[in-house]
């Protein structure tokens, strides 16, 4: 035989196969490689076999061809590995006989599918098991027409490895702790589990994502041994949810057979600890990944509550604390997802709801999520979830990150299909407690109970299926809402987590990996580090009164609440946004009739006008559309700050939505008012105000935006303007059409997920729908013509190199201090190198690298320039790559972000997020990680040194038009420093005349505040002080209302009786954000310098 065909009667190839953290000795029996005829194999009628650099060319004429060999092998397991290059995916069976059965048979066949290259060698490996020794082996390689190259058939003694779980060894774990794989499920008879529970005496209830229910004795620590693990034999399972309650296991069913999704409740009723008796107490609706979740206790042990994904459509709710009027409210035309996911899916989207032991009084709490897989309460008895973003819209406007929200009654997170998702500052939904990024988050629990140190026994714990990581999110008192900071715990490439539990008998935490067939594992996570372990004591914190005012507010949100306007109506201009929106969805539970007239009227303060008047717009009729508008005119919109002026737009749009289309006369009123604000210095109110114009047809606005698309740096903003541009009815010109649809010509660079590219598509067809056929003919060239791709996916990499910067040659300049520097230039520059691509900058870009509008708090002159330009320098472990080495030789190295069975989905290119490389997990020899940043490097060797400053400054302002590092002249290092402007005497007060402090109170740019004692404020004030007592600044337990009092962006006066205690308050407040500024003058002063003193009693 001419080709290398080796039959081995012994022993003498000896193959490596590792296989989790173990490593096996495989017997070679036979290896075909092919170099020249003959080949050993004989082909039927329907295959053709020649010899081909290297390759046997198989041609299939599609009828059941196949090829045999005879083969001298031996009784028992068997491996037969087929290396082989094909077009597309084939299914590959293999037949067998023996010397006891010398005949063909299906029963005696094998079959996997080959996932081919035409690039590259793939490999297909199957096992099987004889009782008699081998004699031929069949290959049916193709069912169709067509060729496939094999580099080679090999056949060995090697059973089939029991898979492991991903290894220990392969984790990034938290300082002090130990991680233990407890079990490798066996896919074959377990499954892939997917949610975990403990039971009474601190065994876990772990379900299968497709199959049965079991439970888990875990093995003592240290003893070597296996787990107990009981099957649990109830016709229930699927289960993505799982409580020990109430003397029963409640289990939440999440499959496709549509009449057996829901809750079930399932008891052992004979006392022998073994579950007996199922019951399905309620049948919910929207089996599948997007279904019902978790089931937890409520904290006070007498309730559940359970979450359901955007695909549950609400069940027959007793009672709800969310009002009832949810809606879509969307200002234009939505477009549904143009991959087709979710179309037709409307409010009120993934729900909470709180749930009666017998599961017969369902009462809806939230509202809005897109797909939280698990909710949890801390200590306090505050609710959180981890909300799933939707990748496919990655690159777009509306794409949102993975996010924790705080969940209070009533809420309403915004999520709402395809373009119709809500921006995070609406007034009439929630925003986020800290936002992840890109994942698939799966199960959460927080770290009560656990022996574990305190800062970890109060972080909730959330995991992130697809990328393979459990997070603490460190959680800090804000308002009456919390801000969040999340920390890599443990992680791993892979690391599907899927559920969380911490075990009350031993304080370990147990979590599981799996879901959608991957391999399932269970594992054991303890503290073994020297800090204290102590329980955490439950302690009031900065926010607890402002929580309390909170709980207060949500004893209102039901329709029989007894005098819930009046009790409401105060907390409706509240410095906290949570405040006041639980006062507006109190309000909106009463009948409209009875506050309208109050909340026309209302003018206490511009939040308390905008939310009153945000009820009307969601509760009123038309007949109060023109009275609302009317009370809007009377808003100075000078004197509001960002955010109320978005609340005000966003009251306006709501208005049209809800209460039906202004006539032609009135929308030309608004728009000209408008359009006196368009465009703005903000690029979130230049969104809403190109909006709203686009809605009211504005004879200006395509003009405008035209303009802002021109110059706009990120793709999210640009697709913005051409998404809202798309449904303006008239006003072009045809030279602004031409301009809009050139924008889609030279754009085809642009990247994101899987959607991106068809709602491109799509938004331009929408467009040209919109066209007469005369400008059809008009706009033919532009139509027609075919896209260039000039939108470079790096400008920078198009323009030519100026140097290779070093740090130490923009150092000396950096921590001079900047000044001069230009904004929009800074801002361009962000653009040129790519930056929008992947960070999230103050409000805007991508999501696939770190958030970056606080990085000059994070970083120092050295280490923020070492970022941009030696970004391999230092790598986070939350954005490093790996490098996986596979059996044909080939790297592929980035991050993995996605999992399905066997199949590891891998983003090589950071720039083309939507791009995937798929990787066979049984292919991977090695995991590696990679010592390169997956940021470009070299991407600012193409700007100058004015180019670079302005980027370095536009990133030290955070964003901020108005930061000092662009007032004043341009200098450097070596400039002489000018004297600086003195703001302050000596003594800490400020240099500002009274003239000025009194006009800048009566322009609405500064407040002053009084930091005397009640009983001095009482016995005389000044008329436009508020008063914030030095006293309740120094106390813990006070001082967050009273910062909720003093704003962060306008100048903060502060007066006392003569100066002393004005210096103070600005010394405690210093770098908390507030522009504070002392008076010496004290109270007797401003009065007799003309500031009015308020009535008696006042």
């Amino acid at each position: 035989m001419n080709s290398r065909c080796l039959f081995l009667q012994m022993l003498n190839v000896v193959t490596l196969t590792v296989f989790g953290s173990g490593i096996t000795i495989a017997e070679e029996i036979i290896r075909w490689e092919f170099s020249q005829e003959p080949v050993g194999w004989e082909p039927n009628s329907e295959v053709q076999l020649s010899v081909e650099d290297g390759h046997l060319k198989v041609g299939s004429h599609g009828n059941d061809p196949y090829l045999t060999a005879t083969v001298a092998g031996r009784a028992g397991d068997h491996r037969i590995t087929i290396a082989a290059q094909y077009k597309g995916d084939t299914k590959i069976q293999v037949f067998w006989t023996t010397e006891a059965d010398p005949v063909t048979s299906e029963q005696k066949s094998v079959s996997g599918e080959l996932r081919g290259s035409e690039r590259e060698t793939r490999s297909l490996q199957l096992y099987f098991t004889t009782d008699s020794p081998v004699t031929s082996i069949r290959i049916d390689p193709l069912s169709e027409k067509g060729d496939m190259l094999i580099d080679s058939i090999q056949l060995s003694d090697d059973p089939m490895l029991v898979p492991l779980a991903t290894p220990v060894e392969s984790m990034k774990i938290a300082a002090g702790f130990e991680v233990e794989l407890l079990y490798s499920v066996p896919s074959d008879q377990m499954g892939s589990w997917v949610c975990i529970a403990t039971d009474p005496k601190g065994r876990l209830i772990v379900s299968d994502q497709y199959g049965k229910l079991y439970r888990v004795t875990p093995q003592a620590k240290g003893s070597g041994a296996e787990p107990l693990i009981e099957m649990i034999n109830v016709d229930v399972g699927m289960a993505q949810g799982l409580l020990c309650a109430f003397d029963s296991l409640y289990v939440m069913t999440n499959i496709n057979d549509e009449s057996r999704v829901g809750l079930h409740r399932v008891r052992d009723t004979d006392g022998d600890d073994q579950y007996d008796t199922s019951e399905h107490i309620r049948v919910l609706k929207g089996g599948n990944e997007h279904g019902p979740h978790a089931i937890v206790l409520a904290p006070d042990g007498k309730s559940l509550y359970v979450c359901c994904g955007n695909h549950t459509p609400p069940t027959d709710f007793s009672s709800s604390r969310v009002p009832r009027n949810w809606d879509e409210d969307q200002l234009l035309p939505r477009m549904w997802d143009a991959g087709g996911h979710a179309v037709g899916v409307l409010a009120p989207g993934g729900w909470i709801a709180q749930v009666s032991p017998d599961g017969q009084d369902w009462q809806l709490v939230a509202s809005g999520f897109r797909n939280e897989y698990d909710i949890a309460f801390n200590p306090d008895g505050e609710l959180f979830t981890y909300d799933a973003d939707m990748e496919w819209d990655v690159g777009s406007p509306w794409y949102r990150p993975t996010r924790v929200n705080h969940v209070t009654s009533g809420a309403e997170f915004g999520w709402r299909s395809g373009t119709g998702k809500w921006p995070e500052y609406y007034p009439d939904s929630l925003g986020s407690v800290v936002d992840i990024g890109q994942g698939s988050p799966t199960g959460i629990v927080f770290g009560t109970g656990a022996k574990f140190p305190s800062k970890y026994q109060r972080s909730l714990f959330i995991s992130d299926w697809s990328y393979g990581v459990i997070y603490a999110v460190h959680l800090t008192a804000d308002g009456s809402t919390y801000s969040g900071e999340a920390e890599r715990f443990i992680s791993a490439a892979p690391l599907p987590v899927t559920d969380m539990v911490i075990n009350p008998i031993d304080q370990a935490m147990y979590f599981t990996i799996g879901g959608r067939k991957t391999q399932s594992g269970l594992y054991r996570v303890t503290y073994l580090g020297a800090e204290s372990t102590a329980p955490a004591t439950l302690e009031k914190d900065a926010g607890s009164e402002l929580r309390a005012i909170r709980h207060q507010l949500e004893s209102l949100h039901h329709a029989d609440a007894s005098d819930a306007v009046a009790q409401a109506w105060p907390y409706l201009g509240h410095a906290d946004r949570t405040i006041r929106f639980a006062a507006r969805v109190a309000l909106e539970h009463q009948p409209v009739g009875t506050w309208q007239e109050k909340a026309l009227q209302e003018n206490s303060n511009p939040d308390a006008k905008l939310t009153a008047l945000l009820a009307v717009a969601r509760c009123g009729g038309q007949e109060l559309q023109l009275p609302l508008l009317q009370s809007m005119s009377q808003i100075s919109v000078g004197k509001l700050s960002e955010s109320q002026v978005l609340s005000a737009l966003r009251v306006m749009g709501l208005c049209y939505i809800r209460m039906g289309e202004p006539d032609p006369q009135l929308a030309r009123d608004v728009s000209a008012v408008l359009n006196g604000f368009y465009p703005a210095k903000s690029t979130v109110v230049n969104r809403e105000l190109c909006r709203l114009l686009v809605y009211l047809n504005d004879s200006q606005v395509a003009a405008k935006t035209l303009a802002l698309l021109a110059k706009a740096p990120s793709q999210e903003e640009q697709i913005h303007y051409v998404y809202c541009l798309r449904a303006l009815k008239g006003k072009w010109t045809i030279e602004q059409r031409k301009e809009f649809f050139q924008w889609f010509v030279t754009s085809t660079t642009l990247r994101g997920g899987n959607s991106f590219s068809g709602f491109i598509k799509n938004i331009r067809q929408e467009a040209i729908e919109r066209l007469t056929d005369a400008e059809k003919a008009e706009l033919k060239d532009v139509l027609e013509a075919q896209p260039t791709g000039t939108a470079n996916l790096v400008e920078a990499s198009s323009r030519p190199l100026v140097q290779e910067w070093k740090v130490d040659e923009l150092l000396a300049d950096v921590e001079a201090g900047l000044i001069g520097r230009n904004f929009d230039n800074g801002r361009k520059m962000f653009q040129v190198t790519a930056c929008f691509k992947c960070h999230r900058f103050a409000g805007d870009g991508g999501f696939v690298g770190p958030e970056l509008t606080a990085v000059a708090r994070r970083y120092n002159a050295r280490t923020l320039l070492e970022g941009i330009i030696e970004p391999s320098k230092v790598i986070s472990d939350q954005y490093e790559s790996n490098i996986f080495v596979l059996a044909n030789g080939k790297q592929v190295v980035g991050r993995v972000v996605n999992l399905n069975n066997d199949k590891i989905m891998v983003c090589e290119n950071m720039l083309e997020p939507g791009n995937l490389t798929n990787v066979s997990r049984n292919e991977i020899e090695q995991t590696l990680v990679s010592k390169a940043s997956m940021m470009p490097s070299g991407l600012v060797n193409t700007l100058n040194r004015d180019e670079l400053l302005d980027l370095v400054a536009y990133l030290q302002s955070g964003g901020d038009r108005d930061s000092p590092v662009f007032a004043g002249a341009k200098k450097n290092a070596s400039t002489p420093k000018p004297k600086e402007k003195q703001m302050f005497t000596d003594a800490g007060h400020t240099v500002d005349s009274l003239e000025v402090v009194k006009q800048r109170i009566a322009d609405g740019t500064a407040v002053l505040i009084d930091v005397r004692e009640e009983s001095e404020w009482n016995e005389g004030h000044v008329d436009v002080a508020t008063l914030v007592p030095l006293s309740t600044l120094k106390d813990a337990t006070t001082l967050a209302v009273a910062l909720a009092r003093i704003p962060k962006d306008k100048i903060v006066y502060i007066h006392c009786r003569a100066g002393g205690r004005a210096v103070q308050c600005g010394q405690a407040l210093a770098g908390k954000g507030y522009d504070i500024r002392p008076l010496k003058a004290g109270f007797d002063k401003l009065v007799e310098s003309g500031f009015e003193k308020a009535a008696l009693g006042k």
